[in-house]
């Protein structure tokens, strides 16, 4: 330490800077033992004074005990006055024996169950019917309709040759459809459906090949065209004549069917459009040939069904073609196109779509004679649906009407009854399609005049239609327009993109005022505005302002 402080003294400075503090470990530790046992004796004096008051009170309490009469406890009176004062009701005690109050709110709920079961009971309650959005098709009769399994997607064709796509989840309240093609050119669509699926759509036209598209319209596959020269058209690849429906299995998600004019009900496979799976050959009682006018899978797809121009309706077994399983020769009126069949839900019920104005209900397992028939059911077309509601409880079918001469109405027939339990006037023209979709519980209905309407109830549907009608229609975006500069010289008018440099090099006497900004397919283009006219017919203003100019 002299030596540091001899150093210091020498070089002028008093010390090396501050010294390290030092520590007393001991006296530290010493410290804290001595706190930590302050601390624990307070907390036992504090624990110990509240566990002697604590025997003091219970002490107390079995002295008072002590006092007490020896015996059973005396009842207790009153018990009616006591639960009175205990709901605190005003006014003076009720007489005993009365739940007045009580009863009556046994009975509201009552009422209440029994109003909620009245409305299970009651199919019409069901209907989503309190609201509708109109999608336009076009002015043409829509012929086809198709919802995909999901209700994200529907898809419509008419007697125009298009097939428009809508998404409920892609549109707004313009209510715009995103894709319209017309994958058959000039053939009327007469069928569309999705698979089971979703990933695909049958197209069935007026011609003799039925064509697959995916979901955004492009051709997956066509069926082959069959050889009109053949007589036994089992031995041809395909059909030969117009399509008049078709459908895909309900269960095979690559196999569909097609019934044609040429007599025959093909089966396809998705994966080979060289040639039909199956051929079904529907035969009149003499053992002719007869045209298939519509044709279903059962629910299962283990069934077959076709309804004939004679009136027939055939059923067969779908692996065994020759023969049928079910045959009712005088279903409906010969002559007259049998538009739609359609399975019930649980399978064993049919409901058959006639030309000669009827709709009829038939058990497969006795298929004689029909369950239920209803008549005076106008039909002009030879695609007019029926089809049951999800719960199965209601069956539903349209009627056609003239032009000027009514509106279309949406029927509803009670399954169990046959009752005509309620209608939906649609439009003034026909009503030809119509789909209840059981995801969604929302029904798509096609009319004769290009319209393709939606009903759906807010509270009782599921998404669909309910998307789109929340969104609103997008703004109109305004030209937009940036004033920069014009050129004017002093004799004629000229439009140019060239640089106004090498323009003043050329053209003399050039004021430049504003130029314009525009923007088209995307691309913005600076363009520039050259416009001469003579000097005497400019203001004064830009003159002196050209003088300037030109000093410069």
């Amino acid at each position: 330490m002299n030596d540091d402080g001899d150093m210091a003294s020498v070089m002028g400075f008093s010390g090396f800077g501050k010294k390290a503090r030092t520590f007393d470990l001991d006296a530290i530790f010493e410290h804290t033992r001595r706190t930590a046992i302050e601390r624990s004796q307070r907390y036992l004096r504090i624990v110990f004074s509240f566990l002697f008051r604590k025997h003091e009170s219970d002490s107390s309490h079995d002295s008072d005990t002590d006092t007490e009469l020896i015996g059973p406890p005396v009842p207790h009176q009153n018990t009616a006055q006591d639960d009175d004062d205990d709901d605190e009701l005003v006014g003076p005690p009720l007489p005993p024996g009365y739940t007045g109050s009580t009863a009556h709110c046994e009975d509201e709920d009552e009422d209440d169950q029994e109003g909620q079961d009245d409305d299970d009971d009651n199919p019409v309650k069901k209907i989503p019917d309190t609201h509708e959005i109109t999608l336009q098709h076009g002015t043409k009769t829509v012929s086809a309709l198709g919802l995909d399994p999901s209700g994200a997607r529907l898809v419509t064709g008419g007697y125009d040759f298009d097939v428009r796509f809508w998404d409920f989840a892609g549109m707004d309240q313009a209510l715009q459809a995103f894709r319209s093609l017309q994958p058959c050119e000039c053939h009327q669509i007469k069928s569309l459906q999705y698979s089971v699926t979703g990933d695909v759509i049958l197209v069935v036209s007026g011609n003799a090949q039925a064509k697959v598209l995916d979901r955004d319209g492009f051709n997956v596959m066509e069926c082959v065209k069959g050889d009109q020269y053949i007589v036994d058209m089992a031995n041809t690849k395909g059909h030969t004549a117009m399509l008049n429906c078709g459908c895909w299995h309900p269960k095979i998600k690559e196999e569909f069917m097609t019934c044609s004019n040429d007599g025959t009900v093909r089966t396809w496979d998705l994966n080979s459009e060289k040639k039909h799976k199956s051929v079904f050959k529907p035969r009149s009682l003499q053992g002719k040939k007869v045209t298939p006018t519509c044709c279903t899978y059962s629910r299962d797809g283990k069934l077959i069904a076709a309804g004939c121009q004679d009136g027939t309706i055939q059923i067969w077994d779908r692996n065994l073609s020759v023969h049928t399983k079910f045959h009712c020769r005088q279903a409906h009126t010969p002559g007259s196109d049998t538009s739609c069949l359609s399975f019930s839900y649980d399978g064993m019920t049919l409901a058959s779509r006639g030309g000669d104005d009827t709709l009829k209900m038939w058990d497969i397992r006795n298929f004689r004679k029909p369950v239920n028939a209803a008549t005076g059911l106008t039909n002009y077309f030879s695609m007019t649906d029926c089809c049951f509601s999800p719960d199965d409880k209601l069956l539903v079918t349209g009627t056609s009407v003239k032009r000027d001469e009514g509106s279309g109405k949406l029927v509803f027939f009670d399954r169990a009854t046959f009752q005509r339990v309620y209608e939906i006037d649609v439009t003034d023209a026909s009503v030809v399609r119509c789909l209840w979709h059981p995801k969604l519980n929302q029904i798509m209905v096609g009319t004769g005049n290009g319209l393709a309407k939606v009903y759906y109830d807010p509270v009782k549907s599921h998404r669909g239609a309910k998307l789109c009608v929340v969104k609103s229609k997008p703004k109109k975006k305004q030209a937009e327009t940036l004033t920069q500069d014009y050129i004017i010289t002093r004799k004629f008018l000229v439009y140019t993109h060239t640089d106004t440099r090498i323009l003043s090099n050329i053209i003399t006497r050039i004021f430049i005022l504003s130029a314009i900004s525009s923007k088209e397919n995307g691309v913005t283009t600076k363009e520039t505005l050259i416009i001469f006219c003579p000097l005497e017919l400019l203001p004064s203003a830009w003159c002196d302002k050209w003088s300037m100019l030109q000093r410069t």
